[in-house]
């Protein structure tokens, strides 16, 4: 399957590197889609007509603003879609897009180490064969799981988001290691090894949250002191509010 990206941003970039394969790409900013044909192979094509035309399939990487207008540039020639558009509906799509076959889904950036994980909207409308294809595609560079349409928005929240906060909460770790003494170096590798190995503890664990805590916090010690200190500065409320402002757009 020849796969045409609209779009070289970061996220596109992202799943291009996890996939690692020479890419058919157009960008309104071309200096961005030569910079990714220039690692991975490849080549730019001038016009997004141009593009539906040499491919097979369309990934739709672009702004979610720019939907009508890419879908009139792209013209008749379509044959399939991919959309990663985050808030573009499957109605919208194939209001866009007429009758071409489409499928939804939104991946997340760790996608580029193969570590990523992609929100499949459950489309029963579907075309079989194009929606087997965009899931391998996407299961090549981490977990897929499918969803009702009406979840995405609330997984977006919990997995194309949660590398950002992730990454917040990292920051703000090794703030404080440095703030307290340590050079910031140290504390960024401690936060990044620990961060990692936790996750693959509780996948061991089976996302059991209780009993990782209690393998780490002793009676009245100082891991119950900083986890009372975290619950007192609301940082369940915190993670909440950002779950609302997703959901809520």
């Amino acid at each position: 399957m020849q796969l045409g990206l609209i779009g070289a941003g970061n996220m596109a970039t992202a799943l291009a590197r996890g996939w690692g394969d020479p890419v058919l790409v157009h960008d309104a900013y071309r200096p961005r889609a030569e910079a990714l044909v220039a690692e991975l192979g490849g080549e730019v094509v001038d016009s997004n007509a141009e593009l539906a035309q040499r491919a097979d399939v369309l990934l739709l990487a672009h702004k979610p603003a720019g939907l009508e207008r890419v879908a009139r540039e792209v013209g008749s020639d379509v044959k399939g879609v991919i959309s990663i558009l985050g808030g573009v509906r499957l109605a919208a799509l194939r209001g866009a897009y007429g009758g071409t076959p489409v499928v939804r889904l939104i991946p997340s950036v760790p996608v580029e180490v193969g570590q990523g994980v992609t929100c499949h909207a459950i489309d029963p409308d579907a075309d079989a064969e194009l929606q087997a294809q965009a899931v391998a595609l996407f299961e090549r560079v981490g977990l897929v799981v499918d969803l009702d349409e009406g979840q995405m928005e609330i997984a977006m929240a919990l997995a194309s988001c949660a590398p950002a906060y992730i990454a917040l909460v990292a920051e703000a770790q090794v703030d404080a290691g440095v703030r307290a003494g340590l050079p910031a170096d140290i504390a960024s590798e401690l936060v990044a090894a620990n961060i990692g190995g936790t996750a693959a503890l509780l996948q061991a664990r089976g996302m059991d949250t209780l009993a990782v805590r209690r393998m780490v916090t002793s009676p009245g010690g100082s891991t119950a002191r900083g986890l009372s200190a975290l619950e007192h500065a609301g940082v369940r409320a915190a993670f909440d509010d950002a779950m609302q402002a997703v959901v809520a757009g």
